[in-house]
């Protein structure tokens, strides 16, 4: 068993897209990936294929649309935007993981 876990619960990566979609504006994929290695202090790495599934997943939803672009390395790229929709489901699937949170931290204080 490897000593550091960079694995996260089902859900939580849609949670995380939305949330830096949120603060940080339009992002392309690859720049969405490096800012959530950089944000988890490289604790977590996301791999592309799982990032553009949440990606793909939140858009068909309506969480997010997106429009091609071109990077600061002029490539052309596609850059998600949160909607409001998607602001709506930050907002709660925020509140809703602050819950269990607050739950898990109670179990491993001993709250059984």
């Amino acid at each position: 068993m490897p000593a550091t876990k960079s694995e996260i619960m089902y859900g939580t990566l849609d949670l995380i897209v939305l949330k830096a979609l949120d603060t940080l504006g339009p992002l392309h994929g690859f720049g969405m990936a490096e800012r959530i290695h950089q944000v988890s202090k490289k604790l977590l790495t996301v791999n592309q294929g799982t990032l553009y599934a949440s990606l793909a997943r939140l858009e068909q939803s309506g969480c997010i649309s997106s429009k091609w672009g071109v990077t600061e390395n002029n490539r052309k790229a596609r850059y998600y935007s949160i909607t409001k929709d998607g602001r709506r489901r930050l907002t709660q699937e925020a509140e809703d993981w602050g819950r269990m949170a607050e739950f898990i931290s109670r179990v491993i204080q001993g709250a059984f």
